[in-house]
C-alpha cells in the first residue's frame, strides 16, 4: 500500500466517522497523528520508552524521547516518586539594616 493509498483509506474513514461524531470535523487527522496516538498509547500501556522506540522503527531512542516529554504522565508519576528534601534552618539571620534597605527597593 502506498502513502497516498492509505491517507485516501483514512480520508474515508474519517468521513464515515464524521456522520456519528460530528466534533471530529474539525481535527486533523492523518497518518503521522495515528502513528503518534498509537506511540502514546503503547508507552502508556508498556511504560517503557525502548519498546515504542521499536514499534515506531527509530534508529535511536533520542527521537522517541519526544514522547517522554509530551506524556503528562511521565511527568506525574517522576513527582510522586520524588520525595522533598528535609531542609534544616542555617544560621544566618539578615541584619535589620539589610531588611530595611531591601524593603525600601522593594517600595520602589
Amino acid at each position: 500500500m502506498t502513502c497516498f493509498g492509505f491517507k485516501y483509506i483514512l480520508a474515508k474513514h474519517v468521513a464515515t466517522a464524521t456522520i456519528k461524531q460530528p466534533s471530529i470535523a474539525k481535527k486533523h487527522v492523518t497518518p503521522h497523528v495515528l502513528r503518534h496516538t498509537c506511540a502514546m498509547h503503547t508507552l502508556q500501556a508498556a511504560g517503557d520508552v525502548r519498546k515504542v522506540s521499536l514499534w515506531l522503527g527509530h534508529a535511536s531512542i533520542q527521537s522517541t524521547e519526544i514522547y517522554l516529554r509530551a506524556d503528562p504522565t511521565e511527568k506525574l508519576e517522576a513527582l510522586t516518586k520524588s520525595i522533598a528534601p528535609t531542609l534544616t534552618r542555617g544560621r544566618f539571620k539578615a541584619p535589620d539594616k539589610l531588611m530595611a534597605m531591601l524593603k525600601e527597593v522593594g517600595k520602589t
